[in-house]
């Protein structure tokens, strides 16, 4: 059964920091591409931050959070991270980790909430 469980969201000031996490299993986690999104209320769901499978070497990021936010991944512990600082309030929003092998297979989470509010 393929799971992957977001964690590390909650409430915290402008210029504060989170650290996300979203674990992983039922799957070959190193042989996914992954990624994280979010989702604010009223808004489309939007890429934060990818990064390739196996070593991960290659990450690509949203422009909004570009230099604040740091995507990694550890394949011994099937888990992938999302390091958040220098927070802002229009970062608020519920955040889903993706697993992708192709377009037609790929997992999501139930997402975590971020709240950034003073």
């Amino acid at each position: 059964q393929v799971q992957l469980v977001e964690s590390g969201g909650g409430l915290v000031q402008p210029g504060g920091s989170l650290r996300l996490s979203c674990a992983a299993s039922g799957f070959t986690f190193s042989n996914y591409a992954m990624s994280w999104y979010r989702q604010a209320p009223g808004k489309e769901r939007e890429l934060v931050a990818a990064i390739s499978p196996a070593d991960g070497s290659a990450t690509n990021y949203g422009g909004s959070v570009k230099g604040r936010f740091t995507i990694s991944r550890d394949n011994a512990k099937n888990t992938m991270y999302l390091q958040m600082n220098s927070l802002k309030p229009e970062d608020t929003a519920v955040y889903y980790c993706r697993a992708v092998r192709t377009s037609t297979l790929n997992y999501w989470g139930q997402g975590t909430q971020v709240t950034v509010s003073s």
